[in-house]
């Protein structure tokens, strides 16, 4: 199922555009720095960012102990869903008063509609099936 994304407010779009604007230059021979990464921003300008080596990302990565499995129980197991039906709702951009009444009239009236033909429809086929029977 596709997700339904939030619309930023304007407030936030404002403060992307300010906090886009206050980045300082890059000089292009920054670039050819050992370490560095080229990323172009909007605007086409080139910017350098310093990375670590790889190899103090292993060290990082070994020297961490092994977290500690709590046991895998009903209890442990149901409270860890809970937790994450609750992050999940979180996400969820639930409609407006006047959208879900909107919406609950056009169903009540399509489901009418509907009903009203397939009796329409029974009321017919019944009797002809009477009428072929006699």
């Amino acid at each position: 199922m596709g997700r339904i994304q939030r619309k930023k407010s304007s407030a936030a779009k404002k403060k992307k555009k300010e906090a886009a604007a206050k980045q300082p230059a890059v000089d292009v021979k920054d670039l050819d720095k050992p370490g560095a990464k080229k990323v172009t921003l909007d605007g086409g300008s080139a910017k350098a960012i310093k990375t670590k080596p790889a190899a103090a990302k292993r060290q990082l990565a070994v020297a961490s102990p092994p977290a500690a499995k709590p046991k895998d129980n009903v209890f442990t197991k149901s409270a860890q869903f809970l937790r994450e039906v609750k992050v999940e709702l979180k996400k969820v951009t639930w409609p407006s008063r006047k959208q879900t009444i909107g919406s609950t009239a056009v169903v009540i009236a399509l489901v009418m509609l509907i009903s009203l033909f397939l009796g329409v429809v029974d009321f017919g086929i019944s009797g002809l099936i009477r009428i072929v029977l006699q």
